[in-house]
């Protein structure tokens, strides 16, 4: 090559590289020239373009219950919003707006007058509504999409799921103990102004990398829905001020029901009174009365102070300790520690304590888990009270040993109860059975957890044969007796404390009953308690009932069928003076095999159970007395059958 090619060459070289020098030196010097000089000045314009933002507030997941049906979820709603300096007529959009969201001129009109750039109108209002103001091609009216939470089941466990705000956070319940999982990613409305001055938005999320999840409850809907009709059926007979039903799974510590009366519609919670709002069978504090007397008789026999049988004398139903005296509803004399709790002698009660001793008794309540939180995944648990040792008096010491002096909430009495039911571990109460991702997926699981162990298998035995005695006609709750099944519980009635005169009321009491059934092997635990009922105030009486009819529809509708033995006799008893239609012995259900449903008419409800668990069907029963009606009827097929309703009527 010649050497003045070489040199053409290296000047070409050079030449590019001064060009790309000069046009990355004119780059920077432009870059330097927007970012330093005339920072200032394109800060105010974009200032101008950029007039602020509006936050939109985050979707929420899903509430399920165990069965995976919906109790809360998030719907889309309009909201509507307005740009008042874009408004001409103010007065006439106005009117427009206030007709047809049904609200009132002198309350739109102020906003439209506002000196902003932005305001809301209405939010989270219907489809129907949104379309209908669109139509009418409002100048500076604007649409946005929301989310807002519903309630499908309205006023079903309304007092445990709570309520989430206008904004979409959780105020109450559920909602509010896990709504850093339940909400979702948070957007933005960024408003933008264009080269003519009008404004338009755009939405982007925020920095904030929040995934929404869902929550599956151990609550049962349909449960959970009897409880509450059947409580508060009973608490408007009462004439009551309130009332808790509590059903729990003895073995696992879930809970399958929490009713509480008063309850709240939450999809409407703004209308009703916040005391209304409140899961009282967390909240409220009461003294459980004669139940303490179930602890009482455990403590008791764990530590071999007695037996089933020792023998205490009662009084004749007055016992002084200290300057007062205790008493008895009768008069009883001697009686054996398994009468005292069936017949519920305070004085028997009283001289069990005083043996066993007060400190040792306040160690297992506390090992009952009195006196602390149960652990349950809620907000607004409260702790109760046990007295320490080193402040009771005398007369502490004496009353305690039947529910005085001592407060504890439905849950607390429930959980301690659950410990006899399974054998004696006190199982720590959850509500939340799993956590999901928005794909389904379980991100995490609650299994059941055991807190301690509190009595012996042997001891609970003991004591389960004698709450047996307390559902028998001999006890203080024959009525709370479920046909065909073996029930084990205990009656409380307890006096409240007059606020005014701060001495024990002689008129407002309240009636609790809490037992386990079946008594032999337990799959529900069930406590009613009825606040300030009028009339008769005895929690056999007033709270018996609940337990039986929910107790008997729960365990239906988780197929726990009757015992035999125990259904045929009850059911010769109930049926020994009845005179109706007899059927006939050659047609009894449970000979039918020929894969066709029988024809049920006149027979009893032990009878259609049997011949239900037998097939492996639901059976679900309407009224009492003998068999009327059925559906499907008579002659149909039993292929793909899961369920028969059978309805009954007492015999003329």
């Amino acid at each position: 090559m010649k050497v003045q090619d070489k040199k053409w060459i290296r000047f070409r070289i050079y030449l590019v590289a001064a060009f790309f020098l000069i046009g990355l030196g004119i780059i920077l010097s432009r870059d330097f020239q927007l970012q330093v000089l005339q920072r200032d000045r394109l800060e105010a314009i974009a200032r101008a373009s950029y007039k602020g933002e509006i936050k939109i507030p985050p979707k929420r997941g899903t509430i399920y219950d165990r069965e995976r049906h919906e109790l809360s979820v998030s719907i889309e709603v309009g909201s509507i919003y307005a740009h008042p300096n874009l408004v001409k007529n103010k007065a006439q959009t106005a009117d427009h707006l206030a007709l047809n969201l049904n609200e009132k001129q002198s309350r739109i009109l102020p906003l439209l007058n506002k000196k902003s750039s932005f305001v809301w109108i209405k939010r989270r209002v219907s489809p129907e509504k949104v379309r209908q103001i669109k139509s009418l091609g409002l100048e500076g009216i604007g649409f946005t999409t929301e989310t807002r939470r519903y309630y499908p089941g309205r006023e079903i466990a309304s007092n445990l799921l709570g309520f989430s705000g206008v904004d979409n956070q959780g105020l109450e319940g559920l909602e509010k103990r896990y709504d850093g999982l339940l909400k979702g990613p948070q957007h933005t409305l960024v408003q933008m102004r264009d080269a003519l001055g009008r404004p338009f938005y755009i939405s982007r999320p925020t920095s904030q990398n929040l995934d929404m999840h869902n929550l599956v409850l151990t609550i049962d809907k349909d449960i959970q829905y009897k409880a509450q009709q059947a409580l508060d059926a009973a608490v408007k007979k009462a004439k009551a001020k309130s009332g808790q039903c509590l059903i729990m799974d003895p073995e696992t510590g879930e809970i399958l029901a929490m009713a509480v009366v008063p309850t709240f519609n939450p999809n409407i919670f703004g209308q009703y009174r916040p005391y209304q709002w409140r899961n009282r069978t967390i909240t409220d504090c009461y003294e459980p009365g004669s139940t303490i007397k179930i602890f009482l008789l455990a403590a008791a026999l764990e530590q071999s102070t007695v037996s089933p049988n020792t023998r205490f004398y009662c009084e004749k139903g007055e016992y002084q300790v200290a300057n007062h005296v205790i008493h008895d509803t009768k008069k009883y004399g001697s009686l054996p520690v398994k009468d005292i709790i069936v017949l519920s002698s305070n004085i028997g009660a009283v001289k069990i304590g005083q043996e066993l001793g007060y400190k040792k008794f306040s160690e297992y309540l506390k090992r009952f888990g009195f006196g602390s939180k149960t652990g349950i995944d809620l907000i607004g648990e409260r702790r109760g009270f046990v007295r320490p040792v080193n402040k009771a008096r005398q007369i502490d010491r004496a009353t305690i040993f039947f529910g005085q002096g001592i407060s504890s909430t439905s849950l607390q009495i429930a959980t301690a109860m659950a410990s006899i039911a399974n054998g004696g571990k006190l199982m720590r109460p959850f509500v939340v059975k799993e956590i999901t991702d928005q794909s389904g997926l379980v991100v995490k699981k609650n299994h059941p957890h055991m807190i301690r162990r509190v009595l012996s298998t042997e001891t609970t035995r003991k004591v389960s044969k004698i709450l047996e005695g307390v559902v028998s006609d001999r006890g203080t709750a024959p009525l709370a007796a479920i046909t065909g099944y073996s029930v084990a519980g205990k009656t409380g009635t307890s006096q409240k404390v007059d606020p005014l005169t701060r001495k024990y009321s002689d008129k407002d009491y309240v009636a609790i009953f809490v037992g386990f059934v079946p008594a032999n092997r337990p799959r529900l635990v069930i406590l009613v308690m009825i606040d300030e009922p009028k009339g008769n105030t005895y929690g056999g009486l007033v709270a018996g009932p609940v337990f039986r009819e929910v107790g008997a529809w729960t365990l239906n509708n988780l197929r726990v069928y009757p015992q035999l033995r125990l259904a045929a006799t009850e059911e010769r008893l109930e049926t020994d003076d009845i005179e109706g239609p007899k059927f006939d012995p050659g047609l009894r259900p449970e000979t039918e095999n020929n894969g066709l449903l029988p024809d049920f008419r006149g027979q009893s409800m032990r009878e259609v159970l049997r011949w239900g668990s037998s097939q492996g069907l639901k059976v679900l029963l309407e009224g009492s007395g003998l068999a009327v009606k059925q559906d499907p009827g008579p002659g149909s097929s039993l292929k793909k059958m899961t369920s028969v309703k059978v309805s009954f009527r007492p015999p003329a």
